[in-house]
């Protein structure tokens, strides 16, 4: 996609974090804005901020863990603007995991799976349909994560099995539209390269409350600080990407219809190549730690 200007873009979990810098990207190339969250405050005061800055957004109040959410969100999103063409399927949590996976409330399953992987498919749900009738260059960019997409993490097993599934999910959906030789262009995108400075290590704001639980494992950290401090214990100096940084490869891969938007760091390369060539070699799995 060459040119932004007047393009609409949804973009759910667009409040904070990831969502609100590839919003704001969009917009500063004209494209006009779909943010889609479930706190209201954070999306009231995100979409006045987009506004202050002459972009064209509008706030919509979207649950993606229940489809008809998510179908009232693709019809009012069609509604105002009469069109789409970038779906960024973006809204996710980080679980409560200090547990063996055994030990780990379903609980907390539940709720990693109803957001991170029934919220990609509810979003395909609503939007595939009109995108595929309205027939028109489009993109849909699924948020995944090298962290289950790519190695996978024993201390985080709940995110890490929700994202290979999302990965699972973005790379069928390519191969489907690519065989239908359909316009729409589908990427995956991993956060990166670096440990990414969002609010989804204090995700249990947003708990839904008939998932909430008493015995719930406590999360080991809260907040990327946190999660530096505990890092340093271990004499790790964590390294960060921000958002904007984030959004800025989306927006680069964009314009070349990359389907990888996959910045990597030379561990992560070794990782991903060492982990292919034990699984080709049928050697067990070996923990290659990639922060």
């Amino acid at each position: 996609m060459q040119n932004f200007k007047d393009k609409v873009a949804v973009i759910t979990g667009g409040a904070s974090g990831v969502g609100r810098s590839i919003g704001a990207r969009l917009g500063r190339e004209g494209a006009k804005i779909v943010l889609a969250d479930i706190e209201r405050s954070a999306l009231d005061k995100t979409v006045a901020d987009f506004r202050a800055q002459g972009i064209d957004a509008i706030g919509i109040i979207a649950d993606v863990t229940k489809i008809e959410s998510v179908e009232a969100l693709a019809e009012q999103s069609f509604g105002h603007f009469g069109a789409v063409h970038l779906l960024f399927n973006n809204a996710g949590v980080g679980p409560a995991e200090a547990a063996t996976l055994w030990d780990a409330p379903l609980k907390e399953w539940t709720w990693g799976f109803n957001v991170n992987v029934w919220g990609v498919v509810n979003g395909l749900k609503a939007f595939m349909p009109r995108l595929v009738a309205q027939n028109q260059e489009a993109h849909v960019v699924n948020t995944t994560s090298g962290n289950g997409g790519l190695i996978m993490q024993p201390y985080t097993p709940i995110y890490a099995a929700t994202k290979a599934a999302v990965s699972a999910i973005t790379e069928v959906l390519h191969f489907q539209l690519v065989a239908q030789q359909s316009p729409i262009k589908v990427a995956a995108l991993f956060p990166g390269p670096h440990v990414v400075d969002t609010g989804i290590y204090n995700s249990e704001r947003n708990r839904p409350k008939e998932l909430e639980d008493s015995n719930l494992p406590a999360k080991s950290v809260h907040s990327l600080d946190e999660m530096k401090e505990q890092m340093a214990g271990f004499g790790i100096q964590l390294q960060t990407t921000t958002p904007d940084e984030v959004a800025e490869e989306v927006y680069q891969s964009l314009l070349k219809d990359e389907y990888w938007i996959l910045p990597m760091t030379d561990r992560l390369v070794d990782a991903v190549r060492a982990r292919t060539e034990d699984l080709l070699a049928r050697r067990n799995p070996v923990h290659r730690d990639v922060l």
